[in-house]
């Protein structure tokens, strides 16, 4: 069975124009990668868990808030790794402030080979972006996300 993830597409209507949060991958690998680097808030599955609480908690673990709402399932998205992620689409608050995210951290070997253990946040920013932003900002393996939502919302880009 393939590794199963769980996030949540945020989205807000900003002035007349819809757009998504993402936040960008902490670490040193992802320092200088912007274009096709982005992703929705979404971590692992635990063992019993439930996907929905697994987005929210995994959410709130890379953002430093907690998001409410009305919670629609978007879909199943296979990645190019296999790994398989199931997200909800939620309307936020228009005003998250995504210049405030505290994000959790992880520890790895940094530079490697050297034998120092350094810290990183999970995310290292966040922002909102227009869909056709987005579109160009998302990991190849989300993009489907976006059109996805834009059908469910009823929305045109």
């Amino acid at each position: 069975m393939p590794v199963r993830s769980a996030g949540l597409l945020i989205h807000r209507r900003f002035e007349t124009e819809l757009e998504v949060l993402l936040v960008h991958p902490g670490g040193p690998f992802w320092a200088k990668k912007d274009e096709g680097a982005w992703s929705i808030p979404k971590g692992l599955v635990e063992a019993g868990e439930d996907e929905l609480s697994a987005a929210i908690r995994e959410t709130r673990e890379e953002l430093g808030i907690e998001i409410s709402g009305d919670f629609a399932p978007l879909g199943e998205y296979r990645q190019p790794s296999g790994k398989v992620v199931v997200v909800w689409s939620v309307e936020a608050d228009a005003a998250i402030e995504v210049g405030n995210i505290r994000s959790s951290e992880f520890q790895m070997e940094w530079p490697p080979k050297s034998g120092r253990i350094q810290a990183f946040p999970e995310v290292d920013r966040a922002g909102w972006f227009p869909i056709a932003v987005a579109e160009i900002k998302i990991l190849k393996g989300q993009f489907a996300m976006l059109a996805d939502l834009v059908k469910q919302l009823g929305q045109t880009k």
